[in-house]
């Protein structure tokens, strides 16, 4: 790393620890008052402050059943109903700043009318005659409710590995003769960033239209402030998604935790890997780093080109969505392999889309369900369904890391492990290092890979996207790595879910609140 580059990272972490020092000071000084208003109701005598808590009290009631009526996770219900009755001061104060802010409100309104321009250029597919009945509800769903099409006409790739997944990418870069986007919740300066951002400055000097998102919290610490600035000398249009601010506000949750490269519109890929060498192990963090990822060319690739112009489209206005149609009439396709189910999901629509597809996979497995996840929190639904199919006789088994990226979700998400193997779900930590795989495998027919994990930012909180396989060659090679993934793998039992008092209360405390974390 040169110099300059070192100084610019320094003067980002300066300005970001300034930033974040703003926030906890409002923070600390609504703590302040809570604990002085405590203080001064257990010491004083007066009526004043009687009545004031009396009043307060009433208050936190009024705003409890506000929120319980509300159409809201319960997990989140019980997290804010916790804490406006324990701390009504900072509790009160912190729900009115997340959940009444106008920076959300417009942001929100803008993308439903992003969303709504776009759906003229998804037609849907009616023609589904060969489908299994489990198959068909979930492609139904997709399709006729949250407005994703299924298609025929693509074949599917899968990487069990960031190695094989750069080394692909790299190839199908230099095939693009249009446009290639690129949308990324990460990005780090390395090998693999760099040989990209090298092959996209290329490819723009050859006149091609050459875009690129990512979200500015995801990147803070991994890139210069100005590094949107110098991607567009090197002509490269380029995007930072929901720019991180000072200010409390629930829009800073909503982060762009999608990865996707589109070429031309007829190459896609989507998955866990972002743009850092840890994805492909040139850096080691944590172990060898286990991910997966997903190539599909042909139709579907259509609907990934939808959803990053629905993003783009948020600062950037393009007239007509037809001009980025990839395919001319006559034109050869690929051919058909089953069927292929690109899907998103916004925290800004009334659907949890990605948390849908995991569910009614879990729910219509009748042989077995396998599922990679790099964290495991989880809400009532999600953990019912996973308890109510092992209990019925279906074969469910997870994996999670055994060397973890952040202790809070070790310990939040170990916390679900006796439960779920009381009920006969099968968890396993991959014991190789860190497992940042999000997939879904079930009874050889149905898959699905993509960027949600199983906790509650990536399901309510975060832009997602995967894609859905259907009766598809993929569908093998995803069971197939799951299952060499679990011989490297160490099995969970009940004694290893034992815990002494104090992690118990402290498990208990992370659950309650891993709605916020």
């Amino acid at each position: 790393m040169s110099v300059i580059e070192s100084l610019w990272i320094r003067n980002k972490k300066k300005k970001w620890i300034r930033l974040i020092f703003r926030r906890r000071v409002f923070v600390s000084f609504l703590l302040l008052i809570q604990i002085a208003f405590i203080l001064a109701l257990t010491a004083g005598s007066s009526l004043t402050f009687r009545y004031a808590s009396f009043a307060l009290s009433w208050m936190s009631v009024v705003v409890s059943l506000y929120i319980i009526n509300k159409k809201e996770k319960p997990a989140y219900k019980v997290t804010w109903v916790f804490l406006i009755l324990t701390f009504p001061i900072f509790g009160g104060i912190l729900y009115i700043v997340f959940h009444f802010a106008s920076d959300f409100k417009k942001l929100k309104a803008l993308f439903i009318k992003r969303k709504e321009e776009s759906k003229f250029f998804l037609p849907m597919n009616n023609e589904l005659v060969d489908m299994e009945a489990d198959c068909l509800s979930q492609i139904r769903y997709l399709q006729n409710y949250a407005g994703f099409p299924v298609y025929t006409r693509t074949q599917a790739q899968y990487f069990a590995d960031g190695q094989a997944f750069f080394q692909k990418v790299l190839v199908e870069l230099e095939k693009a003769e249009r446009y290639i986007f690129l949308e990324f919740f990460i990005m780090r300066r390395g090998l693999m960033l760099d040989s990209i951002i090298d092959l996209l400055e290329k490819k723009a000097a050859q006149g091609l239209d050459v875009r690129i998102v990512y979200d500015d919290l995801g990147c803070f610490f991994s890139l210069p402030t100005d590094y949107k600035h110098s991607l567009e000398d090197r002509g490269i249009q380029c995007v930072v998604f929901n720019p991180f601010k000072p200010a409390l506000s629930s829009l800073q949750n909503n982060r762009d935790h999608r990865k996707l490269i589109i070429i031309d519109g007829k190459t896609a890929f989507t998955g866990g890997l972002n743009l850092a060498d840890e994805y492909i192990n040139k850096l080691e963090r944590f172990g060898h780093w286990k991910d997966a990822a997903i190539m599909i060319q042909g139709d579907a690739v259509w609907s990934l080109t939808i959803l990053f112009l629905q993003i783009w489209n948020l600062e950037r206005i393009q007239d007509d969505f037809a001009v980025f149609y990839p395919w001319k009439d006559g034109e050869r396709r690929s051919p058909s392999d089953g069927y292929i189910q690109p899907y998103g999901d916004s925290p800004f629509d009334d659907d949890n889309v990605g948390e849908h597809v995991y569910l009614q996979i879990i729910n219509n497995a009748k042989e077995y369900v396998y599922i990679n996840t790099p964290y495991l929190v989880v809400d009532d639904n999600m953990l019912s369904a996973l308890m109510l199919s092992a209990k019925s006789g279906v074969d469910v088994r997870i994996i999670t890391p055994h060397h973890w990226d952040k202790e809070v979700a070790a310990i939040t998400s170990r916390s679900y492990y006796r439960q779920l193997v009381s009920a006969g779900v099968k968890i396993y930590e991959y014991t190789n290092g860190f497992n940042h795989s999000k997939t879904f495998v079930s009874d050889d027919r149905i898959a699905t890979v993509g960027t949600a994990n199983l906790d509650f930012r990536s399901l309510y909180l975060h832009f997602e996207c995967g894609v859905c396989l259907y009766q598809n060659s993929a569908v093998e090679d995803i069971r197939k790595d799951f299952l060499e993934t679990l011989a490297v793998s160490r099995k969970i039992t009940l004694k290893d879910c034992s815990r002494n008092a104090f992690q118990r209360v402290i498990q208990d405390v992370l659950r309650v609140f891993a709605p916020l974390m």
